[in-house]
């Protein structure tokens, strides 16, 4: 088969469409055929050299990938050959193939294109483990989302006020501000031209951007305020108040997806199975992707999402047939 390699850390040119070993599904494990994959931040971070694969886990790049499984494991149920799915993953997705934990599997939402459902895995999971089950999230609160036109922070608005929030969100420029306001959100800030603690104070923060937002994060926060940050885009320090942290009761939570055990993502997958699905194919909340591309311009889309100017997800598909 073939999957994008990393030659050496770098710019979106190290990414080269080579031919590698096929996987072969380990006991608990399907082989999925690839159709569609999506990129994510944690890409870039691991084509810099700045995100190490967890152990055990595939070389190549991507964190979710939609297709058909084509080879089941040993003790593996509810599966087989044929299945239409989408996948969470610690990586492999921008591949013809990749080998996944079947409790990491997701039937396709009614409703859903087969190759648009690549969008959703890594970023719903993502939103549903932060927000809810790390942030506890509930009706009538304000949730704040920074970068709302991203992959992550489109489906954050729409869960956010399927389950009731009052939602807003930080974007670049009035283009993004009028998609996020479509998708949901209560307040579009434009972090060009203004300062979002003004707009406070927040129950949720989930943070994608880090560094030197970890200061303003904390004073924005409401009594009992929690801030869950996922992404270090602004560097890996910031300032912290901490006695308006203790007298206020307000938490920081810092947490990532890709390095969790197996059953915690499965127990993760299956949180978004029965609370976000039911959500999706109702309409109440929707993929959103940018555009797609053959997955041998991985370099090309990582490019696009060095330029920040999508809004949504990029995606790869497969053009050829795996061999």
């Amino acid at each position: 088969m073939k999957a994008i390699s990393i030659k050496e850390p770098g710019g979106p040119e190290v990414l080269r469409w080579t031919e590698v070993e096929d996987p072969s599904p380990a006991a608990g494990e399907v082989v999925v055929d690839v159709v569609a994959s999506a990129l994510n931040r944690a890409d870039v971070a691991q084509r810099l050299g700045l995100y190490p694969v967890p152990p055990g886990a595939s070389p190549y790049p991507g964190l979710e990938v939609s297709g058909r499984i084509s080879a089941v494991g040993e003790g593996v149920t509810g599966h087989q050959v044929g299945d239409e799915v989408c996948a969470l993953l610690a990586g492999g997705g921008y591949a013809q193939k990749v080998a996944v934990p079947a409790g990491q599997l997701l039937t396709i939402p009614r409703g859903i294109d087969l190759v648009e459902a690549a969008a959703l895995p890594e970023a719903v999971a993502t939103v549903w483990s932060n927000i809810v089950m790390t942030g506890h999230l509930k009706k009538g609160e304000t949730f704040l989302m920074h970068g709302g036109a991203g992959g992550i922070g489109t489906m954050a608005i729409q869960i956010a006020k399927a389950l009731g929030a009052r939602v807003v969100t930080t974007v670049g420029g009035p283009e993004k501000a009028a998609v996020v306001r479509e998708l949901g959100a209560d307040l579009a800030i434009d972090h060009l031209t203004e300062d979002f603690t003004v707009h406070g104070p927040y129950d949720v923060i989930l943070d994608v951007v880090g560094g030197r937002y970890l200061e303003r994060n904390v004073q924005s926060l409401a009594l009992d305020g929690r801030l869950v940050v996922i992404g270090l885009q602004d560097g890996l320090e910031g300032q912290l108040n901490l006695a308006d942290l203790v007298f206020k009761r307000k938490s920081v939570h810092g947490t990532t997806l890709r390095s969790r055990p197996a059953e915690q993502k499965a127990a993760i997958v299956a949180e978004v199975r029965k609370h976000v699905w039911p959500m999706i194919e109702s309409g109440a909340v929707r993929q959103v992707v940018d555009r797609t591309l053959p997955m041998s311009e991985a370099a090309e889309a990582h490019r696009l999402l060095d330029t920040g100017r999508h809004i949504g997800k990029i995606l790869l598909v497969n053009d050829t047939p795996s061999s």
